[in-house]
């Protein structure tokens, strides 16, 4: 049983003819020496604690240094993943921008080719109709319409 330091100071040992009586004196210091035993290991149980958490204590901090700088890191590198990511879009767009603008140049070029060329096509798709109309016409005994043929 552990005794506090005021119950300790409260007990009177008995006393006898020549001073304190043995037995109960000895019973007391005994009583005592016990609670003084189990305080001592108590608290070097608690400094065993102490310590072991001073451990952890420090532990933790480091790791949460390391926390932190894998973090700054990674916040680091994100960005400049986004930032290199927002140049290769942006270099996509730009080629394909100018892509663009050279199809639509071909198109536009092709287009007035083919245009031209229909233009002649028809041209010379009017001369053989006449030249068809005049054969005709002189097969039939007419006049023929064009002034003079044209070469070809």
């Amino acid at each position: 049983m552990a005794l506090t330091p005021v119950e300790i100071l409260h007990m009177t040992p008995g006393t006898g003819f020549f001073g304190y009586k043995r037995g109960p004196t000895d019973r007391l210091l005994a009583e005592i020496v016990s609670s003084f035993e189990d305080v001592w290991r108590e608290r070097a149980d608690l400094a065993d604690k102490v310590e072991q958490l001073e451990n952890d204590l420090v532990r933790y901090r480091e790791l949460e240094a390391l926390l932190r700088t894998t973090l700054v890191s990674a916040e680091r590198a994100s960005q400049e993943l986004k930032e290199q990511a927002r140049r290769e879009a942006e270099l996509i767009l730009t080629e394909a921008h100018q892509e663009a603008r050279a199809v639509q140049r071909r198109s536009l070029s092709e287009n007035e080719r083919l245009i031209t060329e229909t233009r002649m096509l028809r041209e010379r798709l009017r001369t053989v109709l006449e030249l068809v109309a005049d054969v005709e016409d002189t097969l039939h005994g007419r006049e023929p319409r064009m002034a003079a043929p044209e070469a070809a």
